[in-house]
């Protein structure tokens, strides 16, 4: 049931900055217009633990920030962070503490809870990444449909749908997800907590948690 992807049941914890104000919202992609001003509203009450770089980038002092990454605000980059080689930080990204955005990576809209890695080759955009979720080397997010329509939600087990009303629409990750090297995150996707996705995937729709994703037509519960 769509009710299943409700924020209260992906993101179990308090790990992010941004907590209280996603839990504004009932369903997470109704997050995802609003990533920028939650972050200008943050950033504008962080203490003297973090560092204003640039207009409206806010960098934690124990984050480690590789020179050569490229970061455009709004932005905020928490305590123990890293940003490693040549990330690409287009703007909208809120990287939880201790997480990990790794050489060439790149970011658009995002908000990444904490303990998230996106270490390889990734591309994130218009999507939420739940506590300790991990996206192999490779593994993306696709935020538009090939048809340019607006992105709908799909449950297949109950056949319920929810039309989002955006046209960008990523993925949604709940907490502890591990999404294999290669894969590809359809628009619209969303997966619970505790799910393993298998690598060179490509899942759409949502898939509940605590399962093993090996294709779209076996999904199994973990034991």
């Amino acid at each position: 049931m769509i009710a299943d992807y409700k924020i209260e049941k992906l993101f179990e914890t308090e790990e992010s900055i941004a907590i209280d104000e996603i839990r504004k919202f009932e369903y997470p992609w109704e997050v995802l217009p609003h990533i920028g001003e939650i972050i200008l509203k943050l950033g504008a009450g962080l203490g003297e633990d973090y560092e204003k770089r640039g207009e409206d980038i806010w960098i934690h002092k124990t984050a480690n920030v590789f020179p050569t990454a490229y970061i455009k605000g709004p932005c905020i980059i928490c305590a123990e962070a890293e940003v490693r080689h040549c990330a690409f930080i287009r703007g909208n990204a809120l990287v939880g503490a201790k997480a990990v955005v790794g050489n060439s990576t790149e970011l658009k809209n995002v908000i990444l809870f904490n303990n998230v890695q996106v270490p390889h080759y990734n591309y994130v955009g218009d999507s939420i990444l739940g506590f300790k979720s991990h996206m192999g080397a490779g593994s993306i997010t696709s935020n538009v449909k090939s048809d340019k329509t607006l992105v709908v939600v799909k449950d297949a087990l109950s056949g319920e749908s929810f039309e989002t009303g955006l046209k960008k629409m990523g993925a949604i990750l709940g907490d502890n997800v591990e999404v294999g090297c290669g894969s590809v995150l359809n628009p619209g996707t969303v997966i619970g907590t505790h799910t393993n996705i298998y690598p060179l995937s490509s899942v759409r729709g949502c898939v509940p948690g605590n399962n093993i994703y090996k294709n779209q037509n076996e999904i199994v519960i973990k034991r």
